[in-house]
């Protein structure tokens, strides 16, 4: 893949919630491959709201969503955007909902088609890749914060991504499992955009931090 594709680009987009006013209005916006993007702005400026677009959970009023060199406007399309790009919540219970951490992270690469060998094999590396060796029958519900954003950074590493969007994922962590984060990003040869209030983090984590602000996207 050449190293300045475009994996996504977001042409005149314009889209608000019911009831309310216009979160970004014709706005456009590229990903490129080998980006390694932090995105601040202040809450509600849309930065949540700009990854869902992006991998179609979301679908704006005007404009077009192009990913991988293809216009994406039906569910269909999106679907296999979303198997190369992962998606880190904020919230990780919003991304764990199998009894176990290893089924947890099983539950994609088994979407994928992938054989009950294959899987056992993501699983454990991607829990050594993490520092996570032991956890495979730990019970999600009973992980600690810091864990449970651990094991859903792993559930989405386990997709074998070609990219991803991070929504702040340094947020509540103590200094541990910020610095193993750190250290897990960094090794990995991957692009990717994460949406965070923690700028020392982004520092340490990406090349280049834009700001989102009134449907517009500025470099700091």
């Amino acid at each position: 893949m050449d190293t300045n594709e475009i994996l996504i680009r977001l042409e005149g987009i314009s889209f608000a919630y019911p009831g309310e006013s216009l979160l970004f209005d014709r706005f456009d916006f590229e990903f490129r491959q080998g980006d390694r993007i932090g995105l601040v702005g202040p809450n509600g400026s849309g930065k949540t709201t700009l990854f869902h677009i992006m991998i179609g959970l979301l679908k704006p009023m005007l404009g077009n969503v192009k990913a991988f060199g293809r216009t994406r406007s039906m569910e269909s399309d999106f679907q296999e955007v979303r198997k190369k790009i992962g998606l880190l919540f904020q919230d990780a219970d919003d991304q764990l909902f199998c009894p176990t951490v290893a089924e947890d992270i099983a539950f994609g690469p088994l979407n994928l088609g992938k054989s009950r060998d294959e899987v056992h094999e993501i699983v454990e590396h991607t829990l050594e890749i993490l520092g996570l060796k032991g956890f495979e029958n730990r019970v999600t519900y009973n992980l600690s914060g810091g864990e449970k954003k651990l094991v859903s950074l792993a559930t989405v590493l386990a997709m074998r991504p070609e990219a991803l969007l991070l929504d702040e994922p340094a947020t509540g962590l103590d200094e541990d499992v910020t610095k193993r984060i750190i250290q897990v990003l960094n090794r990995l040869n991957l692009s990717y955009i994460i949406a965070s209030h923690a700028k020392d983090f982004l520092n340490e984590t990406t090349q280049r931090i834009c700001e989102l602000n009134d449907s517009e996207i500025r470099q700091i």
